[in-house]
Formats: C-alpha cells, structure tokens, sequence
C-alpha cells in the first residue's frame, strides 16, 4: 500500500514540477531605476524554446521599443533576452510568451520605470 501511495504522489507531482515560471528578470519586476537597459533578460525554471517564444517590451504609448529578435544566452536556455531601442524616462510593460523545451507554455507580463 505505501508503495502505490508513493507513486501516486509522484505521478500527481510531476506535471507541475514541469512547467516554466519567470525567476526574475533585468529589469528587475516593478522596478524604479535611472539606469536606461539596452536589454530585458528574463530569467526561467526551466529552458526556453526561442523558436516558439516571444518577448516585447512596449512604453506607454503602446508602441514597441525593441530591437530585433529574442533570443537565449548561448550558455544558458533559461536566460531569454531582447535588445531595446534606446529608451526614455518612462513606464515600460514587458510581455512574454514562453514555451519550455519540454513544449509547456506559460506568458506573463510586468512592468518597470525608468526615472529621470
């Protein structure tokens, strides 16, 4: 009996340790800084799938401020980047859609502020 409790635990635990969540990011989320970024890094649990993923920052106009393609650092598939535009003084609204390398999806979105 123990031996089919401990394996319904583990079947019924698994699928959520499978899932991707944002771990924090540069930016920092909700942050106030005077420091203009020339990139968002966002940091995951898990590897991501830049094929099958989309990050874009937008100020508060609505209008997108980055520069190219996201992509994963080469050395690390849980760090998932864009290059920005250079930006002004402002709120900045990060939107993300991931898909990890083992195809889960998960999006999000945050914000943070650049002060003069």
């Amino acid at each position: 009996m123990l031996r089919l409790t401990l394996l319904a635990a583990l079947l019924l635990t698994t699928p959520c340790l499978a899932h991707v969540f944002l771990d924090g990011a540069e930016s920092r989320v909700g942050s106030q800084s005077p420091v203009k970024p020339t990139q968002v890094v966002l940091h995951f649990t898990r590897g991501v799938e830049p094929t099958f993923s989309k990050i874009e920052v937008k100020n508060a106009a609505g209008a997108s401020v980055t520069d190219g393609a996201p992509a994963i650092e080469p050395n690390d598939p849980t760090h998932f980047f864009i290059k920005l535009k250079p930006i002004t003084p402002g709120t900045y609204t990060v939107i993300w859609h991931v898909t990890s390398v083992d195809t889960h999806k998960t999006v999000g979105t945050f914000h943070f502020t650049i002060v003069p």
